[in-house]
């Protein structure tokens, strides 16, 4: 279900198909949660999402992205308004237009991540986590610059950390075999 908002001279809309995939790309490439992301990335994490676009025109001014079971869980993701429109109130009227779509209500658990937006998305009803002590993540800050790499046909060294574990394991097999044998 398509949804098309307006407050002339921009719009909100959810299809894909008016987004513009190469400025959604410079901004997430450009960004701190998603610096160096792929192009093909991007594309891929548009068809898996509920998308929200802010168009002027037929220029993309924002966007929004929603990971969902379209039941019970939802992340938002991806937030983004140009420096160029900033300052009009759009970031509210996306988290507003987002929180009024259909396809999300009734949805037991809303999450996302934020280094600097936190009054927005506390205005639009989010809260610091009640129970962090119950939340785990994988956190692979560096992985699109590997898959970069790796797409160039570069060999990526493993992470400092995985040659630690790597060495670890080995001392300790070798401790075993030796107790093994002695």
């Amino acid at each position: 279900m398509s949804v098309r908002l307006k407050r002339p001279p921009f719009e909100i809309t959810t299809d894909p198909s008016r987004f513009d995939l190469d400025q959604i790309w410079r901004w997430l490439s450009g960004s701190y949660w998603a610096t160096g992301i792929p192009r093909a990335l991007v594309e891929r994490s548009i068809r898996g999402a509920l998308c929200f676009g802010i168009l002027e025109g037929r220029r993309q001014v924002g966007l929004a992205r929603v990971i969902t079971d379209g039941a019970t869980f939802a992340y938002l993701a991806d937030v983004f308004v140009d420096e160029s429109a900033r300052g009009r109130g759009l970031a509210r009227w996306l988290m507003q237009a987002i929180l009024a779509h259909p396809e999300l209500q009734g949805l037991r658990r809303w999450l996302l991540a934020t280094r600097d937006a936190h009054r927005l998305y506390a205005g639009a009803g989010f809260r610091p986590l009640a129970h962090p002590e119950v939340f785990m993540e994988i956190n692979r800050p560096g992985i699109y610059q590997s898959n970069s790499a790796m797409m160039r046909g570069e060999r990526s060294s493993p992470a400092p950390h995985a040659k630690r574990q790597a060495r670890a394991t080995r001392v300790r097999s070798s401790r075993r075999a030796r107790r093994a044998s002695g």
